[in-house]
């Protein structure tokens, strides 16, 4: 039996120290891609922060892991799941690939991983995830994934000099469910 953290194209794990290049390289592409603007960060500051992630203990239903591909056997990305409601059964999720990486399918895949375990282990009901409007590429991977379209933030968010809206998206575990099986040979199947 493989792994139930492994699929077809990618395998999640534990952020490791050395992990620590992957994400400065993240942080960059989503400067570029107009999704994030942070300070700038040392590889010190890159350096202390995955040694961090490596012995954290995960926070109930709260936690960052890293986006293994398999056919590269390198990090491609990051998912976590953050805001976890176990009494009103909602969490949201992020995740964040690196530019030369995406439209490979690890993106998809990897919430899927994700989404199995929320759903079907910890039993929770409802996944949301919070888009910029101009992300037109994270918008059609949501709707491909079942996700609906719950709302819009209209100027929600203020970065690279002007106000952005942000979509609210979401999927229940039923929808998951009806739309996604598992299957151990061949990974997730659409229906």
């Amino acid at each position: 039996m493989t792994s139930f953290w492994t699929g077809r194209r990618v395998r999640l794990r534990g952020i490791e120290p050395g992990d620590w290049t992957a994400f400065a390289g993240f942080a960059v592409d989503e400067e570029g891609s107009g999704d994030l603007l942070h300070p700038p960060r040392s590889a010190e500051g890159f350096r202390a922060w995955a040694k961090e992630q490596a012995v954290a203990t995960t926070d109930g239903d709260c936690f960052s892991l890293a986006i293994e591909a398999l056919d590269a056997g390198q990090i491609v990305g990051a998912v976590g799941s953050h805001h976890a409601d176990p009494r009103a059964g909602r969490f949201e999720y992020g995740i964040t690939m690196g530019a030369g990486h995406r439209r490979k399918g690890y993106a998809a895949e990897a919430v899927m991983l994700l989404l199995r375990f929320m759903f079907a282990e910890r039993r929770y009901h409802k996944c949301e995830a919070r888009i910029f409007a101009h992300n037109e590429a994270s918008l059609a991977l949501h709707h491909r994934l079942g996700f609906a379209e719950e709302g819009r933030l209209r100027d929600h968010v203020f970065m690279a000099g002007r106000h952005h809206d942000l979509v609210v998206m979401g999927i229940l575990a039923d929808e998951f469910a009806r739309l996604h099986a598992w299957n151990e040979q061949t990974s997730f199947q659409a229906h």
